[in-house]
């Protein structure tokens, strides 16, 4: 099992990020005396194994009291301990807000993008789903459109906010779509985030750009799902 340990480890460390279905992460998962030596190791400096049930991967962080240590020396902490300037971290929020808001409650609900809206009798017995079958994708060209104007130009949005979200792991740009990355579900926190946009001014924004949020009560049973899938 040390071997593995170091090994799960070292990957986490190098890559910052594996999928749900790796061994070594299915094992760290459902193994109490493995996850227990994973969290040891990963404690001694000072990081910590971020899950979230309803993510596709998994991703290590720093542990709470060594944030302000390790990042309190920047300027740059104040907004986002990723290192991102104001425009970059508000556009993340959008693009978390257009993508993650309605795969929850694709989740929640059981259902996948390719559903005709028809009722599954036993929709919420079926296993959950993760990825793209869940998780839609962006029109580059009308994520511009919308917000380009508030945040900068096209070009400047194009080549200095979306490729550093792109850089980072949090999205993914494919043939002018925008997908969710690996990290951008795991790191950003549901909880905080989904009450503030749908009940906030980024919601009534949201909204008059043509995108408006899910139902309260999709987010709300979201938080009360005690989801023990891995």
């Amino acid at each position: 099992m040390e071997q593995q340990i170091r090994t799960l480890t070292a990957r986490l460390l190098a890559h910052r990020s594996l999928t749900r279905t790796d061994p070594l992460v299915r094992r760290a998962l459902v193994d109490e005396s493995f996850r227990a030596d994973l969290d040891t190791r990963l404690a001694a400096v000072g990081l910590q194994l971020i899950d979230n049930p309803y993510a596709g991967h998994v991703a290590v962080a720093l542990l709470e009291d060594m944030q302000e240590a390790v990042f309190g020396a920047t300027r740059e902490y104040a907004a986002s301990n990723a290192g991102l300037t104001r425009d970059q971290l508000a556009l993340l929020v959008v693009i978390w807000a257009l993508i993650i808001l309605p795969k929850r409650e694709r989740q929640v609900n059981r259902q996948k993008i390719t559903d005709d809206g028809q009722t599954d009798l036993f929709g919420k017995d079926s296993p959950l789903s993760r990825g793209e079958e869940v998780s839609g994708a962006l029109s580059e060209a009308s994520l511009l459109a919308d917000f380009a104007p508030v945040l900068g130009h096209k070009t400047y949005v194009q080549g200095k906010l979306l490729s550093r979200l792109a850089q980072l792991g949090f999205i993914e740009r494919r043939a002018g779509m925008i997908h969710e990355g690996p990290l951008l579900d795991v790191l950003l926190d549901y909880r905080t985030l989904a009450d503030r946009i749908i009940h906030g001014t980024l919601g009534e924004v949201l909204s008059q750009a043509g995108h408006p949020p899910p139902p309260r009560d999709a987010f709300t049973a979201a938080e009360s799902d005690d989801e023990d899938e891995i």
